[in-house]
């Protein structure tokens, strides 16, 4: 089973033997990539009953959630991580979630789409419609994303939550990374990649 290219780099960040929450785990593929690699403990949550097939086929611990209902089932520091790929923009409450993530885990690692990507800005500007982009790839009326932002928007909520950056890289939809991603990552990365710790005490 195949990891994506976001959930590839933040593998790095997770030391082997971890206990790992998995929000929206999709199929299980970073779950059970870090079983195998890293020798983690963990499980995912889940809603798609075909994903959920897919994770225990995979011999992913999983359990049917929906996450707008929060964390309230684990208690503090249960986990050393909570991972969410790509699940920020696709749930309704992203600023509950962030604290109870960081509650129940000692760290965070959140992935999503930037839409303050140059070619969403750009896409606006000139034609003044939602933009499609490699990242985005579905219309406004079939993308799942309920709560879009960039790296901006995320910082600052962050700031507001008195949630730390310990770690921060941006890569487009191929996994490149570069030099001018690094200078001006809210104009030129398409996927941020972020390691979050509460600084709430």
């Amino acid at each position: 089973m195949n990891i994506r290219p976001d959930q590839a780099l933040i593998v790095d960040w997770i030391r082997p033997g971890s206990r790992v929450l998995d929000l929206g785990c999709g199929d299980g593929a970073l779950l059970a990539y870090l079983q195998r690699q890293r020798r983690v403990m963990g499980y995912g949550l889940e809603i798609d009953p075909g994903n959920i097939v897919r994770c225990i086929e995979a011999g992913v611990q999983v359990i049917q959630y929906d996450l707008d209902t929060g964390l309230a089932m684990f208690q503090a520091r249960s986990f050393d991580y909570v991972v969410m790929t790509q699940t920020l923009q696709a749930v309704h409450f992203p600023h509950r979630l962030l604290t109870e993530m960081l509650r129940v885990g000692r760290e965070g690692i959140v992935t999503f789409p930037n839409m303050g990507h140059w070619k969403c800005r750009l896409h606006l500007a000139l034609r003044g419609r939602v933009p499609v982009t490699s990242a985005q790839a579905r219309p406004w009326y079939d993308a799942p994303h309920i709560r879009p932002c960039s790296l901006e928007d995320f910082e600052r909520l962050c700031r507001q939550s008195r949630i730390e950056a310990l770690d921060r890289a941006t890569v487009d939809h191929a996994h490149r990374t570069g030099p001018g991603m690094r200078l001006w990552p809210n104009l030129l990365g398409e996927i941020a990649i972020y390691r979050l710790r509460s600084n709430t005490g």
